[in-house]
């Protein structure tokens, strides 16, 4: 009789193990959600892989992964205005629940790290709510200046609060990989990673094998090789007309590494001053070079030719722009760099004014001596 139950409960789990044809499957229900597509980035180091999936009632989708591997999954959705990461482990069951219009206090369920997530969201809900809302009312635009100064000292004691709360968290459960994560979503500060840096050490040395530890310490070591008074990174790229070009190229010069790309608005030229640099100090002084996220060399060719400028222009084509993009750790456009005449970085900015102004200061020292 012992035998044939076995056999009974071993037939069942075959039969039930071999019906699940999914590594991982997320389900979602998500309120006030106005767009029925939901879009999916699974990640893993070195690959991502993108699924879009219609929901089949308001606000109710489910997404099922074969592929093995992934480290997280990212849910867009409000046409990909807004988002959610899960965060995975093989044959996992994730399950995403909130109001699509407050996505920082959506919950998690399905492993530990998630759920450890939620209930430090859960505990911050209040912060998060305010967090949001004053967000979304600063991006109205419909206030005068004292108002939006008001709105954003508002965030940021808002922030500093949350940041305070998550510290906390942090340094109490060194050994857990939601630890990591946090460190991940409110300390990976590109301009000054030492905060990052002193959590990173307080971590449970078995941390070290987390694959998002090591991301974070890879995002320090390129922090700080783009840090103020760091000697700039060495390259070498062949511009659109076939020259190529690497830091000698520029001697005893100011440098302006301008990072671009056609589709962003805040990208062109004018936006930045480039044109007013370009004209006003000539190339014994200061050169621009700019790094442009196109490979499209003939459109830009006929772009350059109706320019009175001539640009110093290298595109993506051999991937040179994402190459850049890596070395110089850039993570959002416009991104500008000014280079000095030994070579290293004194100004890190995406804006066309502060440029400008630091120009402007830089010789006006230099008359002065």
């Amino acid at each position: 009789m012992k035998t044939k139950l076995a056999l009974l409960i071993g037939m069942i789990l075959c039969l039930s193990s071999c019906d699940k044809n999914y590594v991982y499957r997320v389900e979602g229900k998500l309120s006030n959600l106005k767009d029925s597509v939901v879009y999916a980035v699974f990640e893993k180091e070195d690959y991502n892989l993108v699924d879009t999936v219609a929901c089949t009632k308001p606000g109710q989708f489910v997404i099922e992964q074969k592929t093995e591997g992934f480290n997280s999954v990212t849910i867009y959705f409000e046409n990909k205005s807004r988002w959610v990461t899960a965060y995975l482990k093989p044959g996992d069951k994730i399950s995403i629940n909130g109001d699509a219009q407050y996505p920082l206090l959506i919950q998690l369920k399905g492993n530990r790290i998630n759920e450890q997530l939620s209930a430090v969201k859960k505990k911050m809900s209040s912060l998060l709510k305010e967090y949001t809302d004053l967000t979304a009312q600063l991006n109205q635009k419909n206030h005068n200046s004292l108002e939006e100064t008001e709105i954003a000292s508002l965030i940021s004691n808002i922030s500093i609060q949350l940041d305070e709360q998550v510290m906390d968290y942090i340094k109490e459960h060194p050994d857990e990989e939601a630890s990591v994560v946090l460190i991940d979503m409110f300390f990976t500060e590109a301009e000054d990673t030492r905060r990052m840096d002193e959590l990173l050490a307080m971590l449970d040395p078995q941390l070290k094998n987390f694959y998002l530890t090591r991301e974070l310490e890879q995002f320090s070591i390129r922090a700080k090789r783009t840090a103020l008074g760091a000697e700039a990174p060495g390259f070498s790229l062949k511009n659109i007309k076939g020259k190529t070009m690497n830091l000698d190229s520029f001697p005893d010069k100011y440098l302006l590494l301008a990072f671009t790309a056609p589709w962003c608005d805040m990208c062109q030229t004018e936006d930045l001053y480039l044109d007013q640099v370009i004209t006003q100090y000539s190339r014994d002084q200061v050169d621009v070079l700019l790094i442009s996220l196109d490979s499209d060399q003939r459109e830009l060719r006929s772009v350059l030719e109706k320019d009175t400028i001539q640009w110093n222009l290298v595109t993506d084509s051999a991937g040179q722009a994402t190459m850049m993009l890596d070395l110089y750790n850039v993570s959002a456009l416009p991104r500008c760099f000014l280079i000095d005449e030994e070579g290293r970085i004194i100004l890190k900015t995406e804006s066309g004014m502060e440029i400008k102004q630091t120009l402007q200061k830089l010789f006006t020292e230099e008359e002065e001596e």
